[in-house]
């Protein structure tokens, strides 16, 4: 059953790279307007969520707990909210594969950090050598997406 997971997170990635294509085209079709185009990305995955809890059922007494949460546990819109717009304005000027591949990498650092300490309430997974290896040829990998062209041109020709 886990297999399933990794498919919907493989499928998620597809969708971050779709998402941030759309927008951008979104963006340049408002004449560079990429706030608006943000932001109607937001507001359309708004109105989505809010209909599908709608139809689900327990969105008051969820929207309701909401005041109780620790303000740090609120900050994900907002984070989203400047991810997005950040992807909207930079996937133009630095290109797609770029863009992914750092904040990919980003991630990756980050949910290392968040699993090996458990961050932010989340269960606590040590980080083993593995993970930094498979860390560590990400990163490689990222280089060579970074300045591979350029090298190759310089040294290979």
């Amino acid at each position: 059953m886990s297999m399933i997971y990794y498919v919907i997170a493989f499928v998620a990635g597809l969708g971050i790279t779709l998402q941030t294509t759309l927008n951008s085209q979104l963006a340049k079709g408002l004449g560079g307007d990429s706030v608006t185009a943000a932001l109607f990305s937001f507001a359309a995955g708004a109105f989505s969520l809010g209909t599908y809890s709608m139809l689900r059922g327990g969105l008051f007494a969820s929207l309701a707990a909401i005041p109780s949460q620790p303000l740090w546990s609120l900050a994900g819109g907002l984070i989203g909210a400047c991810a997005l717009f950040s992807y909207v304005v930079l996937a133009p000027k630095i290109g797609f594969s770029v863009l992914l591949g750092l904040a990919i990498v980003g991630q990756l650092l980050s949910s290392l950090m968040i699993d090996h300490f458990g961050l932010l309430g989340a269960i606590k997974r040590p980080v083993s050598m593995m993970k930094l290896g498979g860390m560590l040829i990400m990163l490689v990998g990222l280089v060579i997406m970074l300045f591979g062209d350029r090298l190759s041109e310089r040294y290979l020709h």
